[in-house]
């Protein structure tokens, strides 16, 4: 592979989209022998979300990387490791508080320590933990588990969200401490067990100190990122800017400054004209740095909360795109759609893709494309995922740009036979 041309403490902003593609998995042949479990160790967190579409966001994942694996596969592969021939299978990765509620490598518990220990030293909110209610939950997971809130004793007094019965407080009250695990979803439903029991022994400890913790997290990140600025940085596991500050010196990732991406730049995002705009600090992985990034870049439908454009200034510093996530958005406010998903193509995002399903026919209930040169790319990602959801045709409701209408149309036709 070629070197970089110049210095790497300088960077062009097209570097830096491209050092970020590849280190998200977009750009380059994708590991498929490593899998979904190389997906989850590269990207270092993956995001959960309640919301279905297509599949659930943590399913999109590894699926905008490796292409159509089976969603069992993905199941499987996040929550169990093959073990020695006799024993049971064992914990692959863990959910836990990262950037939100995360699927995590097993190998990171002990990293998250300094949360741990926060979230025990801390008052509680919204929800009053009954006498006994904790240690019965814990005696419970010890004679029975795995078990869900409802093998518990039930998740909720009422219907509403938020009317946790005393069994749901204390169960997770007891994972955000440490005590319980979850070690996977059933039916959406959290699957608690005990740690002593769930985490392999090797890992099962809270042995390091705080700066110890955040000095790996804050690596990973950057590893992830590939490159960013130091709120991108705190943002990917939800650190603080100070508690970045303290460690990323030491972190092993090195200080670079990327054309536009100066203050000015950061704060209201897009490309624009970069070369009038002034150079911004960042950090980045040193690695990422060695080879100019090359390869095959990935077309496919993104989720919302894929770790790409999961953060909106950064989507827009790097992409020049503006996403946000309309689901919570009153229907008539919405200007996108309830679940648009960003469509990348040639390491850009070149539009929009509102998704639904009616038996075995993929909707898109709205599409905004940049222009006629995104067709081929958005008919492409639509045919691709509804050959992956086991849909057989795709019918388009609504273009954003009416001309562009008959040619998708034209396009989806030419793809699907």
């Amino acid at each position: 592979m070629t070197s970089l041309p110049r210095p790497t403490t300088e960077l062009s902003a097209d570097e830096a989209r491209r050092i970020a593609l590849r280190a998200q998995g977009f750009l380059g042949a994708p590991d498929r022998r490593a899998g979904v479990r190389g997906v989850l160790r590269h990207l270092g967190a993956v995001q959960l979300d309640t919301i279905s579409v297509l599949a659930r966001s943590h399913e999109l994942i590894p699926y905008a990387r490796l292409g159509a694996v089976g969603r069992k596969t993905v199941e499987q592969a996040y929550w169990t490791s093959a073990p020695p021939a006799g024993t049971p299978a064992a914990p692959h990765a863990f959910e836990y508080w990262s950037h939100a509620a995360c699927i995590l490598p097993v190998e990171e518990w002990p990293h998250f320590a300094f949360r741990r220990r926060a979230y025990r030293s801390r008052p509680h909110w919204n929800h009053d933990l009954p006498d006994g209610a904790y240690d019965q939950v814990v005696k419970q997971l010890r004679a029975e588990g795995p078990l869900t809130a409802t093998d518990l004793g039930g998740a909720k007094k009422t219907s509403e969200w938020w009317d946790w019965s005393g069994t749901k407080v204390a169960v997770e009250r007891a994972l955000m401490y440490g005590e319980v695990v979850c070690v996977e979803r059933r039916g959406w439903k959290r699957v608690y067990d005990l740690a002593e029991r769930a985490v392999p022994q090797p890992l099962l400890h809270d042995e390091l100190d705080d700066q110890e913790c955040l000095r790996r997290l804050v690596r990973l990140a950057g590893q992830s990122l590939g490159v960013g600025t130091r709120a991108d940085i705190a943002d990917y596991h939800r650190v603080r800017l100070d508690q970045v500050d303290a460690v990323i010196a030491d972190s092993g990732l090195v200080p670079v400054r990327v054309e536009g991406w100066g203050r000015a730049a950061a704060g209201k995002g897009g490309s624009g004209n970069a070369g009038t705009r002034p150079a911004g600090d960042a950090w980045a992985d040193p690695a990422a740095l060695e080879t100019v990034p090359r390869g095959r870049h990935r077309t496919t439908l993104l989720s919302p909360f894929d770790s790409l454009v999961w953060e909106r200034a950064r989507t827009e510093r790097i992409f020049d795109f503006t996403h946000r996530l309309e689901a919570y958005t009153p229907k008539p406010k919405r200007i996108h759609g309830y679940f648009a998903m960003p469509v990348l193509a040639g390491g850009r995002l070149v539009g929009r893709v509102d998704p639904a399903r009616e038996g075995r026919t993929l909707i898109a209930r709205q599409v905004g494309m940049d222009g006629p040169k995104a067709v081929p790319a958005v008919a492409q990602a639509l045919v691709e995922a509804a050959s992956w959801v086991d849909c057989t045709d795709v019918r388009v409701e609504r273009v954003d740009a009416p001309d562009l209408r008959e040619p998708l149309a034209a396009e989806l036709v030419r793809l699907l036979g």
